[in-house]
């Protein structure tokens, strides 16, 4: 996985991959996010990633069909990520977007999170073109450039 902190987390999360996401979170990472239903608080990566992100949001039943956008850019101090995500749960297809603003600690892993999700939104049978939805076993190896598509 390339690019930015963000940029590789979207990535990892795409691939449901739960080494890297768990390695880009720094120890002692202030992570936060707002979902529909719940506010997440956390300082633990593993309860991050095993319980939130793999547990409870992309769980077993949640299959990761690709990452439809990515966009990460500085704001000031902070970075902000933003991507979608193509789901199938439960026989339904879902599109999910989450927004991330997070800022870098030691050895450039992700220090602090504030995460916005939409939650998982119906997605309309032709709202894209299947060849710009990388699948997650492209995505993790992808570039940057490479994992954005409209």
């Amino acid at each position: 996985m390339t690019g930015t902190a963000g940029e590789r987390f979207a990535q990892a999360l795409a691939a449901k991959d739960r080494e890297a996401l768990t390695a880009l979170l720094d120890p002692a990472v202030d992570f936060q996010a707002l979902t529909p239903g719940r506010h997440w608080q956390s300082g633990d990566p593993a309860e991050v990633v095993d319980q939130f992100v793999l547990g409870h949001w992309f769980g077993p039943a949640a299959e990761i069909r690709g990452l439809r956008m990515l966009a990460d850019r500085d704001v000031a101090r902070r970075r902000h990520v933003a991507y979608q995500l193509r789901v199938r749960r439960e026989g339904a297809d879902y599109l999910v977007e989450q927004q991330v603003y997070y800022e870098l600690a030691a050895e450039g892993r992700i220090g602090w999170v504030r995460l916005l999700c939409a939650g998982y939104q119906p997605e309309p049978p032709a709202t894209v073109e299947p060849s710009a939805v990388l699948a997650p076993s492209v995505v993790a190896g992808a570039g940057a450039e490479a994992v954005v598509a409209g």
